[in-house]
């Protein structure tokens, strides 16, 4: 049954992680959720078909005293999930235009995350979030198996160098790589297959990997668990990324690498995981910009 909000909020329309609208991952931003309910706030979720709105509210009391904080909920289609990177940063990006550039801090499901959003000469804005306290986790050879039975793929085509890991920052991602660009591109997998196998490891993407260079790396990510076929920028899953690259230092541990996504969508996006020593935590950030009215789907 469809759920009319109670009040109709402003629903805003962003991508991130390109600074044209046709390119990156749309999002749904509702910068005043005041009073919607969880019902009404899927509603809107379903209604807009990306794979993640995000919706604000008041700061939790930990965070009141502080200035430009907000609490922030992320829904897909069909799902509430603890975290999301693209809704994130287009979320700032908005917040920006309104308000003026700056740092932010959203408190999420998974913890809070502290945004900062600058503003280049020409007037693009950038916005990079700093992830919860990332982890890097085994995951059995059986499971590997079913994941890659579900894609179509075979083990032959995992790259040696680059072992299956879950990795996290705010979600669960299974983390394959891939070794040729080919392989990466032919993506038809089994939408419930993979589906039923994500819900049963908790997990949010798989994140597809294949290596162009030392820092540049091509990646795509499934999302049947949000109703989504497939993500075309996922900064949460980037995030995840970069904490798996460094602990198995597959990159040193100052790093800033590229990840391009969306290509094979049609909507290229480019994403910045930055790295620092001694610092467990990973930044990503990217542009965005505002999906006009007429090209909204």
């Amino acid at each position: 049954m469809t759920t009319t909000p109670s009040r109709s909020p402003e629903i805003l329309r962003y991508t991130a992680f390109s600074a044209d609208p046709a390119g990156g991952n749309p999002a749904g931003v509702v910068l005043d959720a005041t009073g919607l309910s969880d019902a009404e706030q899927l509603a809107i979720a379903a209604d807009l078909g990306y794979s993640e709105t995000a919706f604000l509210t008041a700061p939790p009391a930990e965070l009141s005293g502080q200035e430009r904080a907000y609490t922030v909920r992320y829904f897909s289609p069909e799902a509430e999930v603890p975290f999301c990177g693209h809704a994130t940063i287009a979320t700032a990006i908005a917040h920006a235009e309104r308000r003026g550039p700056g740092d932010l801090l959203f408190a999420t499901w998974a913890g809070t995350v502290p945004v900062t959003v600058t503003e280049a000469s020409d007037g693009t804005l950038r916005a990079t979030l700093t992830s919860v306290e990332p982890a890097v986790h085994e995951v059995a050879e059986k499971d590997v198996t079913e994941a890659l039975a579900a894609l179509g793929w075979s083990a032959a085509d995992l790259d040696p160098a680059f072992p299956p890991r879950i990795g996290y920052a705010g979600a669960r991602h299974l983390i394959l790589a891939v070794t040729t660009r080919a392989r990466l591109a032919d993506l038809d997998y089994d939408f419930e297959r993979l589906k039923d196998f994500m819900l049963s490891l908790d997990l949010t993407t798989v994140q597809l990997v294949w290596r162009e260079s030392e820092t540049v790396f091509h990646v795509r990510d499934p999302f049947p668990v949000g109703g989504v076929v497939e993500d075309p920028a996922t900064g949460a899953a980037a995030a995840a990324f970069g904490a798996y690259a460094r602990e198995l230092g597959l990159v040193p541990e100052e790093s800033a690498l590229e990840l391009r996504q969306g290509a094979d969508m049609g909507r290229p996006g480019e994403l910045r995981v930055e790295l620092r020593a001694g610092d467990p935590r990973v930044r990503v950030g990217g542009t965005g910009a505002r999906i006009p009215e007429a090209g909204a789907r």
